[in-house]
């Protein structure tokens, strides 16, 4: 990381651009006037003055009243605790607004019937994972790529099963089964025209996730949870299962 990508992480956390390149500046300087700042950084010398108040008002810097003010950063882990704490305040208070908002025009008593589409390896994999931390009962999925099998699903398979989640894992791929030997593990029915196929994950018989290799071998997916869709389509990965297991 360099010194523009650090304040760029700085106004992530919520302080203004000129906040940032002074609250860094001061960083190489140990202790400056507003001179001082303006003559490492581009911060123009009549902003310093008001970007290092608000800086002290946040605990980012103390002030010393000679002539001219000399300005010092507080230690970085001071820094870091007032950052931490001011966003946790703020992803609270946001969280807590749109915990109250929620569905606030959604007639409850409509049945939804909704079919979200997600794009993206990394996406795919992200969902699938909180899809099968949310089972309660049991879990299906399958993949015949053990590059697809992450780490993070893995851990979250697992984690569901010590948790007396009943979990399945379906593969026509030895790699898989060497590192879910621990898991319950079927071979993959169906040949290798199947094989555009990427994963599926059935959660609970109402929550699915199927998703296929498009072109430039981008992987996308459907998914959806307790919705008549995803039941009818968890009634046939079992019935298909079911085929393989008498096969």
């Amino acid at each position: 990381m360099d010194e523009d990508d650090a304040i760029d992480a700085l106004t992530d956390l919520g302080l203004s651009n000129y906040e940032a390149k002074v609250f860094v500046a001061l960083q190489k300087l140990g202790t400056g006037t507003a001179r001082d700042i303006h003559s490492v950084t581009d911060v123009p010398r009549s902003q310093v003055y008001g970007a290092a108040e608000t800086l002290q008002e946040r605990g980012l810097v103390e002030l010393q009243q000679s002539k001219p003010i000399q300005y010092r950063p507080v230690s970085l882990d001071a820094a870091k605790s007032h950052l931490r704490d001011r966003f946790e305040r703020t992803q609270e208070q946001a969280f807590d607004y749109l915990e109250t908002a929620q569905n606030e025009f959604v007639d409850g008593d409509e049945e939804r019937e909704d079919v979200w589409s997600v794009d993206g390896r990394d996406a795919v994999s992200s969902r699938l994972e909180q899809l099968i931390e949310e089972a309660e009962s049991r879990i299906v999925f399958a993949v015949h790529d053990a590059s697809l099998f992450t780490r993070g699903i893995a851990d979250a398979l697992r984690e569901r099963a010590d948790a007396g989640v009943s979990v399945l894992v379906v593969t026509d791929d030895p790699a898989v089964h060497n590192r879910v030997e621990d898991l319950s593990i079927i071979d993959m029915p169906g040949g290798p025209e199947e094989h555009r196929a990427g994963r599926v994950a059935v959660v609970d018989d109402d929550t699915m996730l199927i998703s296929v290799f498009g072109e430039n071998e981008n992987e996308s997916a459907i998914w959806s949870s307790q919705t008549a869709f995803a039941a009818i389509l968890s009634q046939f990965i079992d019935a298909r299962l079911e085929d393989a297991a008498r096969d």
